[in-house]
């Protein structure tokens, strides 16, 4: 390439070119279409026509739901941040702010509750995009995992986001646009045996997503699941330092171990940040994922053992 810029690199005029058929095949509004044009000569970031979009991220004030709430922002969505207490989600407004200079929102309650959802509802009646991100887990042997843990993990991993669903919905259909997005997990496809009651919940959102995309057919409203690998969330970084710090071990020293002998099937060898999952729920959640919908997409690291 000496002599060349990689701009007019023939091999990258011809991606261009076939990028801007796309663009103008594909879109029919003429300013989105216009601005695009603009950053693609550019080299700059494509729009996730995210603008004026409002984005609820159900527990978001830490982990991947901080992550997807940030990137949402950042995009240009009005986003609303959610947690259990007022100073958690206020905090988390604080970073979300900082971090994008776009004016955030945020609900306080405990959105497993169904009054509390109605309340939700009523703050925040007409919402674009809706990721159910809210979740537990906990390492428990299948033997002392007692009924009231399996109702508590379907109740908050699950049921929580199947309500908010049928909540937001009816807006949607008015409007014929929405996006659903269920955080699951590549535990919902392989069950740990450490975790079976997670497991469980993230096969059921897994289905949810599925059978609820089956009946918004011919709409342009979407809904997916997001499958995430180990992750290196604020609670799994929180869980990995202990478990380290219990065997007098070093942090890089577990993870490596971790993925020798837990996660083996692992193609990068390392926890995933939560950055990495949000930046695809960020595109599933915006319009130019509109092909996209009733999928599991994986953002695992390749620990599922399959192409497919």
């Amino acid at each position: 390439m000496t002599g060349t810029s990689a701009g007019d690199h023939p091999s990258i005029k011809r991606y261009q070119q076939l990028c801007i058929f796309c663009l103008v095949s594909t879109h029919k509004d003429e300013t989105h279409l216009h601005w695009n044009l603009i950053q693609l000569k550019k080299g700059a970031y494509m729009d996730l026509q995210l603008a004026g979009k409002k984005a609820l991220v159900s527990g978001s004030t830490a982990g991947i739901g901080l992550a997807i709430a940030t990137s949402l922002a950042r995009e240009g969505a009005q986003v609303i941040i959610n947690g259990r207490s007022e100073a958690s989600v206020q905090q988390a407004i604080a970073e979300v702010q900082k971090a994008t200079g776009k004016v955030v929102a945020g609900f306080a309650g405990d959105l497993t509750l169904a009054d509390i959802a109605e309340k939700l509802l009523a703050a925040h009646p007409d919402i674009d995009v809706l990721v159910n991100n809210l979740g537990i887990f906990e390492p428990k042997n299948f033997e002392d995992i007692p009924d009231a843990d399996w109702q508590r993990f379907f109740d908050v991993n699950v049921l929580s986001g199947v309500r908010l669903a049928r909540l937001y919905l009816p807006g949607m259909k008015q409007r014929n646009w929405g996006r659903i997005v269920f955080i699951s997990s590549e535990s919902g496809v392989q069950i740990p045996p450490e975790m079976i009651h997670y497991g469980m919940t993230k096969s059921a959102q897994i289905a949810v997503a599925r059978g609820l995309a089956e009946s918004l057919a011919g709409t342009q409203i979407t809904v997916n699941s997001i499958l995430p690998g180990p992750t290196k969330s604020r609670g799994v970084g929180d869980f990995v330092e202990a478990l380290a710090q219990a065997e007098n071990k070093t942090q890089e020293a577990f993870e490596q171990e971790f993925f020798e002998n837990v996660r083996p099937t692992s193609l990068i060898k390392r926890f995933a940040t939560t950055e990495e999952v949000a930046s695809l729920v960020t595109y599933i959640a915006s319009p130019l994922s509109s092909a996209t919908t009733g999928a599991a997409l994986r953002v695992d690291g390749g620990v599922i053992k399959s192409a497919f």
